[in-house]
C-alpha cells in the first residue's frame, strides 16, 4: 500500500497523464479498455443545448443568454437534462483519463497521511482501553480512532483540493480539454494580462473557502474546538 502512495506522490502529473494515455489509447487499442486520449466528446455525437431541445426562445444577447449558453456547454448537465444518455456515457469515457491523472498524486498524498495519523492515534491509551472493554474491532477502529484522526486528513484534502487547480492545467493541456487550466495556460503564453489577474483572484478566493470550511469542520469533528 505504502509504496503505490510513495510512487504517486513523487510521480508528476504530466508524466502521469502521458503514461495514461499511452497505455489505455495506444497499447489497448482494440480492446474493451480502450479510452480516447483527448477531447470532451466523440466527432458526430451531437449536443444541443437543453434550452433549445424544450424549445425555449431566448432573445438578445443579455445575461440570461450568456448563462444559459454556459450551462449548454455543460456536456453531463446538458446530457441529463436531455435525456440524452449516448452523449452522458460518451462524454464520461473521456473524462476516465483526465480524472484519473489528476486525482492519482492526492489520493496517494491523503493515503499516506491516513496511514501515519491512524498508527499514531491507535497508539493512545484510550484505544487500548477500548480494546480491553471487549468492543470489536471495527467500532475501535471506525468511532474510536478514524475518528480523532480526522483533523489532519481534513487539511490535507483541503489543501489538495486548491492544488488541483494547479495540476489541472497540465492535464487539461495534454488530454486538449478545453477548460480554467487550458484558458489560464493559453493566457500566460500570449501574456494576457488580464485574464491572468482574474485567475490569480479565483484561484486566491477558491484557496481562502477551502481553508474557511475546513476549520469550521474542525467544531463539528471535535466537540473540544469552539468557534467564538
Amino acid at each position: 500500500m505504502m509504496v503505490w502512495a510513495n510512487i504517486g506522490v513523487s510521480m508528476p502529473v504530466f508524466w502521469l497523464g502521458l503514461m495514461l494515455a499511452y497505455v489505455f489509447s495506444l497499447l489497448l487499442k482494440g480492446t474493451p479498455f480502450w479510452l480516447p486520449p483527448s477531447g470532451r466528446i466523440s466527432a458526430g455525437i451531437l449536443s444541443p443545448a437543453f434550452y433549445e431541445v424544450w424549445g425555449w426562445t431566448i432573445p438578445g444577447t443579455g445575461l440570461w443568454r450568456s448563462v444559459l449558453d454556459f450551462l449548454g456547454r455543460l456536456y453531463i448537465f446538458n446530457a441529463i437534462l436531455t435525456a440524452n444518455w449516448k452523449l452522458l456515457g460518451d462524454t464520461l469515457t473521456h473524462l476516465l483519463l483526465p480524472s484519473l491523472a489528476l486525482g492519482t498524486i492526492p489520493m496517494a498524498l491523503i493515503a499516506r497521511m491516513t496511514r501515519s495519523t491512524m498508527l499514531e492515534v491507535l497508539g493512545q491509551d484510550y484505544i487500548r482501553t477500548a480494546r480491553a472493554k471487549g468492543l470489536p474491532n471495527s467500532m475501535v477502529i471506525l468511532k474510536h480512532a478514524f475518528r480523532n484522526s480526522l483533523l489532519p486528513l481534513v487539511t490535507v484534502i483541503g489543501l489538495s483540493l486548491g492544488g488541483l487547480l494547479g495540476g489541472a492545467v497540465l492535464t487539461e493541456t495534454i488530454f486538449g480539454l478545453s477548460g480554467v487550466g487550458r484558458t489560464l495556460y493559453e493566457a500566460i503564453t500570449a501574456r494576457d494580462y488580464g485574464i491572468v489577474q482574474a485567475f490569480t483572484v479565483v484561484i486566491a478566493v477558491f484557496f481562502v473557502i477551502l481553508n474557511l470550511i475546513v476549520d469550521i469542520s474542525y467544531a463539528y469533528l471535535d466537540p473540544r474546538i469552539r468557534l467564538d
